[in-house]
């Protein structure tokens, strides 16, 4: 993304990866000792009428009847008001934007494990982000067996929709994830998930510095 100082940084990987826990730790190490100005969002959701989204694809009744194409489609109607309302105003600003998913899932779970076709979900992705497209991409990369049974030890509330899919499905998640970043190895970094979190964070950190903060 062509812009002068902001940096949005995505976090990839399917349920029970760890996404929330190192968006935290690395937005904690950005503000308090690196002094960056940091803006942390969340797909689908992130502003009024994506969280309004989020609760009808996530857990209102009505979405365990919801079709592969019109879940596309929500999932990409929340992106574009996030995209216009929050991230683009926050990069142009240079703020550090850490955003937990963003375009990839739409490409991996409505295109790979929901076998939507290639081109309508590329299509739909470009209208919905325009040329706003993250600078890094972190996936966190987890077998699938490991990200069900976590999301079953969560001492939160009933799983959501996503997080009730099979292990079949999730393991075409985190092969598109890795198909995606052996295509686009400039963009993707692939964390093993299995980590210690301190010891992913300090991975993470790493990197980020490497590729972005190394003149400073």
């Amino acid at each position: 993304m062509s812009h002068e100082n902001g940096i949005l940084i995505s976090f990839e990987g399917s349920e029970g990866c760890g996404k929330s826990t190192q968006i935290r730790l690395l937005a904690d190490r950005l503000e308090d000792v690196d002094h960056r100005d940091v803006v942390v969002t969340r797909e689908p959701g992130g502003t009024l009428i994506g969280e309004d989204i989020r609760h009808l694809l996530m857990h209102a009744d009505s979405s365990q009847k919801i079709f592969p194409e019109t879940e596309l489609l929500l999932f990409a109607a929340s992106r574009a008001q996030l995209v216009r309302e929050l991230i683009l105003p926050a990069v142009t600003d240079g703020k550090i934007v850490l955003c937990d998913r963003f375009l990839d899932s739409t490409t991996v779970y409505q295109g790979v494990a929901r076998q939507i076709a290639d081109d309508p979900v590329t299509q739909i992705n470009s209208f919905a982000v325009g040329d706003v497209v993250p600078d890094l991409t972190v996936i966190l990369d987890i077998p699938a067996e490991v990200g069900l049974e976590r999301i079953k030890h969560r001492i939160s509330d009933m799983p959501d929709r996503m997080e009730q899919e099979n292990v079949e499905f999730y393991g075409k998640v985190r092969e598109g994830y890795l198909h995606l970043a052996r295509n686009l190895p400039d963009r993707f970094f692939v964390v093993d998930g299995l980590g210690e979190p301190e010891e992913i964070e300090i991975l993470i950190w790493n990197e980020i510095h490497a590729r972005f903060f190394n003149e400073d």
